[in-house]
């Protein structure tokens, strides 16, 4: 099997939609601690595209737009019963002060932080518009 992977940073990079991008673009930076590497506005004051990283790590976001080749296959939290399919995940080297600032900044936790059997701590969330995030110290590179 060949392997497709580009040499870079990072290889798999979750991307979302927002109703509100910039307010999340904010809410991110303040409750995860991202930090904005790029984000570029519609004349409209949406969000056409922005990358938030994080460590090595980053999410690529932007506002719903229902114009978009992609909309039909994409929904809102809200518009599928609060659910999601997938959920990104932040490692992190201090779980409980990120727990700490994430329920400060509104969090709906939804797992409360805890120490996991496969090590490390842990802690679930759902930001202000319904998006499920994974938080916790584990490194699943370590070994």
């Amino acid at each position: 099997m060949s392997n497709f992977a580009k040499v870079c940073r990072a290889t798999v990079i979750p991307a979302m939609r927002y109703r509100d991008a910039p307010a999340a673009i904010e809410w991110l930076c303040q409750a995860f601690g991202f930090e904005k590497h790029a984000v570029y506005a519609n004349p409209d004051g949406t969000i056409a595209h922005a990358q938030l990283v994080f460590g090595n790590g980053m999410v690529m976001l932007g506002s719903v737009n229902e114009a978009a080749p992609h909309a039909a296959l994409m929904r809102q939290p809200d518009e599928v019963g609060g659910v999601e399919t997938q959920a990104p995940c932040l490692i992190v080297s201090d779980c409980d002060a990120v727990y700490a600032t994430a329920k400060a900044a509104g969090a709906a936790i939804v797992m409360e932080i805890a120490d996991m059997d496969y090590g490390g701590r842990a802690f679930s969330c759902k930001d202000p518009e319904g998006h499920l995030w994974n938080v916790g110290s584990y490194d699943p590179w370590a070994g």
